[in-house]
């Protein structure tokens, strides 16, 4: 145990964008909280979204935000959940139930 709590203070002092792995209801979100507030960005958001619980087209508009107008029910500008967590931890839980695109996009958006 002591190892993984040192192994977690090495993850909270790095800069990096990290993944975590591991099957449904392993504690994978508790793990992520934890290095959140053992880091420099604790003052920051922590925003957690499950993918699979979402629907493609509404996961997108979830993730990115979109503009009044851009499709019926827009009727004002949403930030995006990046957005929202910008300076702090966003937290991306069943990532692997996103269609391909979209996965194709977020490596995008991670790698910038």
């Amino acid at each position: 145990m002591r190892n993984l709590f040192e192994l977690l203070l090495a993850i909270a002092q790095s800069p990096t964008t990290v993944m975590i792995q591991g099957g449904a209801g392993t504690g994978k979100e508790l793990l992520v909280r934890a290095v959140h507030n053992m880091s420099s960005r604790s003052d920051k958001p922590f925003v957690a979204v499950n993918c699979g619980a979402l629907l493609d087209n509404l996961l997108e508009s979830e993730l990115f935000g979109y503009k009044k107008g851009a499709f019926t029910g827009a009727t004002q500008d949403e930030p995006g959940r990046f957005k929202l967590a910008e300076g702090g931890t966003l937290f991306l839980d069943e990532i692997g139930e996103i269609i391909p695109a979209l996965q194709v996009r977020l490596l995008r958006v991670l790698q910038e």
